[in-house]
């Protein structure tokens, strides 16, 4: 088998298409820089849309464009908490009566799982007769 090797071209080695004839679409360099000053160009189309931050490929630092306009910072909200959200519907006076019932309840033995509930005297009496 080893006599009989593939003669030809190499699959994926080379190319056949030449480039004459074929125009290139228009291209822009644009600069950027890091926080820490280095600098990096990236290669774009000039339909293209520009955004005004990219992230360097080499270092992945965040980078500006250079002589660009600030981006705009879109205002945040602050995070609204399991808390914040229950004094939307409660006051805290109100929480306290309800904590206050349900600890009660769970004492009880009303709610809740039976292993945590205190066994009374009574009920150890009967187990055990």
């Amino acid at each position: 088998m080893a006599e009989r090797a593939l003669r030809g071209a190499r699959l994926g080695a080379q190319s056949f298409e030449d480039e004459r004839g074929v125009e290139m679409a228009p291209r822009q360099q644009i600069e950027y820089v890091c926080a820490d000053g280095h600098t990096f160009t990236v290669t774009m189309s000039e339909e293209a849309e520009v955004p005004a931050e990219w992230e360097d490929p080499k270092t992945g630092q965040m980078g500006r464009r250079v002589g660009g306009a600030e981006p705009d910072r879109k205002e945040e909200k602050p995070v609204r908490t399991h808390w914040d959200m229950l004094l939307e519907r409660r006051s805290e006076e109100e929480l306290e009566e309800i904590l206050t019932e349900r600890l009660e309840m769970l004492r009880g033995g009303e709610i809740g799982p039976p292993h945590l509930h205190r066994k009374s005297k009574s009920r150890k009496k009967s187990v055990s007769a």
